[in-house]
C-alpha cells in the first residue's frame, strides 16, 4: 500500500453515481512526475477510470521508474531536459483525441500545461505540484492562456512554485487554485486527506469541464 494513493483510488470509486454519466465523461491524459509512471500515478489514473472517464497515461520514460525525485530529474536531463520531455509528450498524444483534459504531476506539468496552451481542442488542464509562468519559457508556454480552456491547480503551501501558481490562477479567468499544507512536494502521495481532497476536486473539475463543452 502507498500512503495517500489508496485514498485517491477510493475517492474515485466511492461515489460513482455522482460522476459516471454519459454527460460528464471526459478524455483525460495524465503525465507522470520525475519518478516516472509509478504505481502511485497509475492508481490515480485508475481512480479516474473507475469514475467513468477515458484516461491515457503516456510513459515518457519508456518503462523506467526511480526511487527519488533527484534520480528521476537526472534521467529527464539525460533525455534532453524540459523541451525534450514536452516533445515526447506531443508525440505520445499525436494519435489521441484532441478534446482532452491534460493532467500533470510536477515534471508532468511541463507537458500538461504546454498541450493545454497550444494543442487545438484542449478542454482543460489540471496542474499538480507545479506551475509554469506564461510567456517566459518559450513557445510551448505562450504569454496568453487560450480562451475556453479551463484550469485547476493543486500546490503545496510554500512550494517553490507557489507564487507562480498564484499568478497563473489570477491571470486565467475562472481558474481554481487549491493550496495544501505539509512538507512533501508530492503531497498527495503522503497525505491521505490531501489525496482525497485532490481526487474529489479533480473529479468535480472533469464533470464541470464536460458540461461546458
Amino acid at each position: 500500500m502507498i500512503p495517500g494513493v489508496d485514498a485517491l483510488y477510493d475517492a474515485g470509486r466511492a461515489t460513482p453515481g455522482a460522476y459516471v454519466c454519459c454527460s460528464v465523461l471526459a478524455e483525460v491524459v495524465v503525465f507522470h512526475h520525475a519518478r516516472g509512471l509509478t504505481d502511485a500515478v497509475r492508481r490515480f489514473a485508475d481512480a479516474l477510470r473507475a469514475a467513468g472517464h477515458t484516461v491515457y497515461t503516456p510513459d515518457l520514460y519508456d518503462g523506467r521508474t526511480f526511487h527519488t525525485i533527484d534520480d528521476g530529474m537526472a534521467h529527464s536531463e539525460e533525455l534532453g531536459g524540459p523541451m525534450a520531455i514536452v516533445d515526447r509528450a506531443r508525440a505520445a498524444v499525436a494519435s489521441l483525441p484532441s478534446g482532452a483534459v491534460y493532467i500533470g504531476f510536477s515534471l508532468g506539468v511541463l507537458s500538461a500545461q504546454a498541450l493545454a496552451q497550444t494543442r487545438p481542442g484542449a478542454r482543460g488542464a489540471v496542474l499538480c505540484y507545479s506551475a509554469l509562468p506564461l510567456g517566459e519559457w518559450g513557445d510551448n508556454w505562450p504569454a496568453r492562456w487560450p480562451n475556453g480552456v479551463r484550469l485547476q491547480l493543486h500546490i503545496l503551501d510554500g512550494d517553490e512554485d507557489f507564487e507562480i501558481a498564484q499568478r497563473l490562477a489570477t491571470t486565467v479567468s475562472g481558474a481554481e487554485l487549491f493550496v495544501y499544507p505539509g512538507s512533501e512536494h508530492y503531497f498527495a502521495e503522503h497525505d491521505e486527506q490531501a489525496a482525497a481532497l485532490l481526487m474529489g476536486r479533480v473529479l468535480d473539475f472533469l464533470a464541470a469541464t464536460r458540461r461546458h463543452s
